[in-house]
């Protein structure tokens, strides 16, 4: 319906399973525990109907091993050879997420996502994991969250060769709305701020709720 209504723009789409599983975790279950193999065939299934129906590219966020590869075979093996895949390669089990969660009813209900999702002490397994997804076949890699994460943004992008994406999440975004709101900062200056450091620190593609203030930043000659 949105590509019928909007033909210029470019769709991008989140796969996941956390959204339609009552448990709210990102893939089939064994137990309490996610088993990584048996989501990856529902995964490849979910990104094909996402092209099908009109996705100009697929962005897995899941975090499962193996899913770039398996979502890129079955890409082409539907002869959707020329789609592109934006891997949330670097993605941390983050408090920033929590107002999305919060929103979108999203949490688990039990445990926790960081068995899959990446520990923030550890810096060598975001670089293992970005060259991991490109090799696998990734377009673009994704570091998510972004501020608190600029030095792992920096070093993807020293060693991938493709663009580098990163995300400003939910938690980012409150922080600001809340600070401004109680007049502790310019939230013009800050968002803007933000954004330049993400580009400074080597990310090609920032992902934000502050998306339209920025453009109109941009307009007005505020970033550049």
């Amino acid at each position: 319906a949105a590509k019928k209504d909007f033909p210029d723009m470019y769709f991008i789409t989140d796969v996941c399973m956390c959204e339609y599983t009552s448990h709210g975790h990102c893939g089939l279950l064994c137990g309490h525990d996610v088993d990584n193999d048996s989501t990856l065939e529902l995964l490849a299934k979910t990104a094909v109907s996402h092209v099908k129906a009109g996705a100009d590219m697929v962005a897995p966020s899941d975090m499962m091993d193996g899913r770039v590869l398996a979502i890129r075979n079955a890409l082409d093996e539907n002869g959707f050879t020329n789609t592109p895949i934006m891997s949330y390669a670097v993605k941390y089990a983050s408090s920033f997420y929590s107002p999305f969660r919060d929103a979108a009813g999203s949490a688990p209900s039990f445990g926790d996502r960081k068995s899959y999702q990446m520990d923030y002490h550890n810096r060598k397994e975001g670089i293992k994991e970005a060259l991991q997804d490109v090799e696998e076949g990734a377009d673009i890699i994704m570091v998510k969250p972004a501020m608190s994460y600029l030095d792992i943004v920096r070093e993807v992008a020293d060693i991938v060769d493709v663009p580098v994406a990163t995300y400003s999440v939910s938690g980012e975004y409150a922080m600001v709305k809340a600070a401004a709101k109680a007049g502790c900062i310019d939230e013009e200056k800050i968002v803007c701020e933000m954004a330049a450091a993400t580009y400074r620190a080597g990310s090609s593609i920032y992902l934000t709720y502050f998306a339209e203030q920025i453009a109109e930043y941009m307009d007005r000659g505020l970033i550049g």
